[in-house]
């Protein structure tokens, strides 16, 4: 039975009941003091990332500064962020537009029924067409480091890298890239990871940058974390919850429409949250085992231990408590959110 039925029936039911790279850890937060964040990603066509950014904006210690698209049709991206924004009732935070590659076809824009009606020009907020310089001038003008948090291939930060070097120095670097032991879903050989394959270039070119730190999830553990039974039910039920329920119309949209899965399961657990590791790892490190790596990527993509290896990071190898991490998200997700700061 086609997944697309139930999807337009679980929507009307909504609006129904509507009536080495370094080795700091993590920062230390003092009394009231909150991570100030970049979010650059590939949103629209992998669920995901839509719920990593819904993540950002009901974590506490995070302050979002900045959100930067990356890979394919930068318009389509950032409406995806701009109109969450918007509900979220936080236009306060600047949205960029990073290298644009072109109009995405039909098949590849698995969220868009989602943006139906909306027109990104209309965001009462700012947004900049030079997302990379703004992203740049962000950076240098900061008073305090700020954390890239990069969920997709890195196109964009390598030419903001390759337009300013400076500003690798100036932050953090948290990422969702590779697969050393582990591949997808758990599967006991690693391969290939698509963030890494689409453009090896740029990534290596990122990685190479003297960032103050650079901690990544591979699939290793990022490959295995989803949401189900009773955290999921909740998260499904919180049709009140503008943001939630957002993000749930984007689930649904995308099961109606993603090529690579039969995905008949939205109504009971997510999918693979891959992103919502690396913005957890941001702020925590709890939940996992880090190591140093050093690596090598090869031309197909494939992150290779190697101590002669080009490339350092402390890379999130295992998980020391799964369970641990998608209760505290879905807390996370559920609570009220944090006031606007003051930028």
């Amino acid at each position: 039975m086609s997944i697309r039925r139930p999807c337009v029936l679980f929507v009307l039911s909504v609006f129904a009941s509507l009536a080495f790279a370094g080795t700091a850890p993590s920062p230390t937060l003092g009394v009231n003091a909150r991570v100030p964040v970049v979010f650059v990603t590939d949103i629209g066509s992998d669920i995901d990332d839509t719920w990593a950014l819904a993540q950002i904006l009901r974590t506490p210690e995070l302050d979002l500064k900045f959100v930067l698209t990356e890979t394919g049709e930068a318009r389509y991206r950032a409406a995806f962020v701009t109109k969450l924004l918007e509900i979220a009732a936080r236009t306060d935070v600047p949205v960029g537009l990073g290298r644009d590659f072109g109009p995405m076809a039909e098949e590849h824009r698995h969220q868009g029924p989602w943006l139906r009606g909306y027109e990104l020009a209309r965001f009462p907020g700012t947004l900049h067409e030079d997302g990379i310089g703004a992203f740049i001038e962000l950076v240098m003008q900061s008073p305090q480091p700020l954390t890239v948090i990069a969920v997709g291939p890195v196109p964009s930060l390598a030419a903001a890298l390759a337009r300013e070097p400076g500003i690798a120095a100036r932050c953090r670097f948290v990422g969702m890239f590779g697969s050393f032991h582990v591949g997808y879903d758990g599967a006991p050989k690693p391969v290939p990871e698509y963030n890494v394959y689409a453009d090896v270039p740029a990534l290596r070119a990122v990685l190479a940058a003297p960032w103050q730190d650079i901690l990544i999830t591979p699939l290793d553990t990022c490959g295995t974390a989803v949401i189900g039974g009773e955290n999921y039910h909740r998260l499904w039920s919180a049709t009140a919850d503008p943001v939630l329920r957002a993000v749930i119309e984007n689930y649904c949209a995308f099961a109606a429409r993603v090529p690579w899965m039969h995905c008949d399961f939205f109504a009971t657990r997510t999918t693979v949250l891959f992103d919502s590791v690396a913005v957890h790892l941001a702020v925590s490190e709890e939940f996992v085992e880090i190591e140093p790596v050093a690596f090598r990527i090869e031309d197909n993509g494939a992150t290779v231990p190697d101590a002669a290896g080009p490339f350092r990071a402390r890379v999130a190898l295992r998980w020391t408590n799964l369970p641990g991490f998608a209760d505290q998200l879905t807390a996370r997700l559920l609570a009220a959110p944090p006031a606007a700061p003051r930028h």
